[in-house]
């Protein structure tokens, strides 16, 4: 069967605004994601939520995961007059009103009325998909098509897409559309298997030119990181974005505190339950230090964590089933309140009381991170842990490039000179590197016939292109890898 026609509306020349038109007929169509442009790639039209194509004949929309790259132009599809169902896994049909929700808020109306009415037709047009089972979007006497999501290991409820057209007279095609796939060893998430076979792979290339820092012993970076932050007597900031990083970072929290503090919570005295040996120097009292998430997107998205455990990996459901509580542990503290979030910021500033604080956004270009940078930044006592990528021109990465200097960044045009320390601790990216992504196509029973590289910078995508060229070449197989 000839390669169905495919149109990439996005993340064809970057990484975001992930948006693919696949035709299933002469006629009728599907949607692989609707994201929304940012960043550099905002540069692409007036509108990073503008759609530039027509919605006729597109039958349903496919949902791979809930990060805004990927969702954030559904209230435009919506507006736009699309009728079709919305499918996603059971996870992201959860989490994806959520997400929009926020979206509406801060892009489009901050009206209840509105927001309510949007959320009630969003609701009704979700359908969630179990995963590994196949369901039938398209049947005629000419032709067939359906869908399977697998989990793809990146969020909570990502997932790639399977999808399969057959006609009676052309045989059948599978298509595999990679979504964003995510690295191993990422808490809670359990690994991801490939597919058995494609003949045509849609395959993401976000670090197609990297490998990771090793992620297996990220934990322990991190507690190091926190250890020589917490020397100082101050607060220790950490950056993040809401769904996904800020539940990893809890999850391996509650491991750091879970191994420092024993049998503290059967202990009859504080004294008990302190560290011992190398900690003593530091002096760090880890049963009393309160780990402060002060984001209230970041605290629905860990309250719905919760109730999907049955998503959860093995590690994480065997954690819950000892008594422990991965992402709700004792000494959490969630503000959600914009009148106690103040409140905090006034008193770790002016009592440099050791805490850790995690805090949106990931890149500190807004959200509450930026009250406790402003405050706190001028003061050799505090110190930033950043635990992710700072995108260029963010203030995120200043702090980062030009802290350990002694310089400045610029917040809400307010210049703040950096006294605090800054850290950064690798392997917390949710994307899979080069070795995963060619491990994802190495892995299937039947190499693809070829492999079309999206969601990457050039770069990115030309050096995965020849080194997935090279293993076909080493092992004799036949396959094309283009670029769109």
């Amino acid at each position: 069967m000839k390669h169905p026609k495919l149109i990439h509306h996005g993340a064809r020349e970057g990484v975001t605004g992930s948006c693919h038109q696949l035709w299933m007929d002469d006629t009728y169509s599907l949607l692989i994601d609707c994201g929304q442009f940012q960043g550099a790639d905002e540069a692409q039209g007036d509108d990073e939520l503008a759609l530039d194509f027509s919605i006729e004949g597109i039958k349903a929309l496919i949902v791979t995961h809930v990060h805004l790259d990927h969702v954030g132009r559904i209230p435009n599809l919506l507006a736009a007059g699309f009728e079709g169902p919305i499918l996603c896994s059971e996870p992201s049909a959860r989490l994806l009103p959520i997400v929009l929700e926020d979206a509406f808020r801060l892009s489009i109306s901050r009206d209840q009325e509105q927001l309510e009415r949007y959320l009630k037709v969003l609701g009704q047009r979700i359908i969630a998909l179990p995963y590994g089972i196949w369901f039938t979007l398209h049947e005629t006497d000419l032709v067939q098509s359906r869908v399977r999501l697998q989990p793809a290991g990146h969020v909570l409820g990502s997932a790639y897409v399977e999808l399969d057209l057959s006609a009676p007279e052309s045989g059948s095609e599978r298509i595999v559309f990679s979504g964003d796939l995510g690295a191993p060893h990422s808490p809670i998430l359990p690994d991801l298997v490939p597919p058995e076979r494609a003949d045509l792979l849609v395959l993401e290339s976000t670090y197609g030119d990297r490998r990771h820092e090793d992620r297996a012993h990220r934990r322990e970076r991190l507690q190091g990181a926190i250890e020589r932050a917490l020397a100082d007597e101050g607060t220790v900031l950490i950056p993040s974005f809401s769904i996904g990083r800020t539940q990893e970072l809890l999850y391996e929290l509650e491991e750091i505190l879970h191994e420092k503090n024993g049998s503290a919570e059967t202990s009859t005295t504080p004294s008990e339950t302190k560290t011992t040996s190398a900690d003593d120097a530091l002096d760090i009292d880890w049963p009393h230090i309160p780990i402060i998430l002060d984001s209230p997107l970041a605290s629905r998205f860990t309250k719905t964590y919760k109730e999907l455990q049955d998503f959860w990996d093995e590690d994480a459901r065997h954690r819950q089933e000892q008594g422990r509580k991965p992402l709700s542990f004792k000494q959490l503290i969630t503000v959600d309140n914009h009148d106690e979030h103040l409140r905090i910021v006034d008193h770790l500033t002016r009592t440099a009381r050791p805490a850790i604080v995690i805090a949106g956004n990931g890149m500190c270009s807004g959200g509450r991170i930026v009250n406790y940078l402003k405050a706190m930044l001028g003061d050799p006592r505090h110190n930033v842990v950043f635990v992710g990528y700072q995108g260029k021109g963010t203030p995120g990465r200043s702090i980062q490039t030009h802290g350990p200097d002694g310089g400045f960044v610029d917040l809400d045009g307010e210049r703040i000179d950096i006294r605090a320390g800054i850290d950064s601790v690798g392997g917390y990216s949710a994307h899979a590197d080069q070795a995963d992504l060619v491990g994802f196509v190495t892995r299937m029973t039947e190499w693809p016939n070829e492999i079309r590289l999206i969601h990457g910078e050039d770069q990115a995508k030309r050096c995965l292109a020849e080194v997935l060229e090279t293993r076909y070449q080493d092992v004799g197989k036949q396959g094309h890898v283009t670029i769109p």
